[in-house]
């Protein structure tokens, strides 16, 4: 097991015991979530911005226009924060106070680095489709110069990092045990649709076997 080292703002102060710092759990959980949220501060204002994204190894990737506002603060370096939630289930105690919700969660701190190099910013470009759909990439025109260049990659390494689980069912008080409520969970999973051609699909182009079985 690999663990990741706590620091003050990694540690759990509240339920402890849902956390954990094993990087082989962290990554999974990243590999199978589609957005993180990405918080910074800018001109002392929060922002919190929903996007896609990928990962390198001990590295997150994430991308953007050139021209966007968190694009161009994250590549001076500032501090950021970012989350990911997978949602398991619904958690429905006996008592309004105890229900909950069965999660995945993981929390990253630190800084982005901006991918200047053009062959590393195309690696970064295939790893984020990859992660969206494997096997995707080999059958896309790859970004040609002027697409790259409108493109900021960044990258957050995986360092100062925490997941926090809940799994199992609800909690409720002693006495509440007795009272005549329905108490459980409801399961909670993402599940692919059928696939449906664009309206300019080539004559012939049939849907790939990996989109067919695409599955989270």
């Amino acid at each position: 097991m690999k663990e990741i080292k706590q620091t003050n703002r990694t540690k759990l102060k509240r339920l402890p015991k849902r956390g954990n710092f094993d990087r082989d759990v962290v990554n999974s959980i990243l590999d199978e979530a589609l957005v993180c949220h990405v918080g910074f501060v800018v001109d002392g204002k929060p922002f919190v911005i929903p996007t896609s994204f990928g990962r390198i190894g001990d590295t997150l990737v994430i991308h953007g226009s050139a021209a966007s506002r968190m694009m161009r603060n994250l590549s001076d370096g500032i501090d950021v924060c970012v989350t990911v939630t997978l949602l398991d289930g619904l958690v429905l105690a006996r008592s309004a106070f105890h229900h909950s919700v069965n999660y995945r969660s993981v929390v990253i701190f630190g800084q982005a680095e901006k991918i200047e190099d053009e062959a590393e910013k195309e690696a970064a470009l295939k790893a984020l489709t990859e992660h969206l759909i494997p096997g995707r990439w080999p059958e896309t025109r790859p970004p040609n110069a002027l697409e790259l260049k409108a493109t900021t990659v960044l990258t957050i390494p995986i360092e100062e990092a925490s997941a926090k689980i809940r799994t199992g069912d609800p909690v409720d008080d002693e006495d509440d045990y007795e009272l005549p409520f329905w108490a459980g969970i409801v399961p909670l999973k993402m599940v692919a649709g059928e696939p449906k051609d664009d309206g300019k699909l080539k004559d012939g182009v049939e849907v790939p076997e990996y989109v067919v079985k695409y599955e989270r």
